[in-house]
């Protein structure tokens, strides 16, 4: 007989740093592929979980295909949750790039060298 039912978890080894904030995605093309590639390589640079909620789809945040299903397009509103070791850093930073327009602004770098963005 397994001793770690249901009716008796497992004592919780301590208090879990949660974090949410709203975010606005500012950046004209919205979260599409590059955005959530760079949105998903931060988040993984920290050990917390990290959740993205649009609407009624949560998605793990550290997931580009994820993000990109969320179909978050500029002017729409993402909830982010950090969950665990890290988890203010990782809303903060995240937070960060998403204010940004996920560095692909007027005044971002280009990615590709010698483009000077005036299409």
């Amino acid at each position: 007989m397994n001793c770690q039912s249901e009716e008796h978890p497992q004592p919780n080894q301590g208090p879990t740093a949660v974090a949410s904030q709203a975010m606005d995605i500012v950046n004209t093309l919205g979260l599409h592929a590059r955005a959530a590639g760079k949105f998903s390589a931060l988040a993984a640079e920290f050990p917390c979980q990290i959740r993205v909620t649009r609407g009624q789809r949560t998605v793990d945040g550290k997931s580009v295909m994820g993000l990109m299903m969320l179909a978050a397009g500029c002017g729409s509103q993402i909830l982010v949750e950090a969950e665990g070791d890290q988890a203010e850093e990782a809303l903060a930073a995240l937070s960060r790039l998403v204010a940004n327009g996920f560095d692909e602004g007027p005044g971002a770098p280009s990615p590709h060298p010698g483009d000077k963005g005036d299409d």
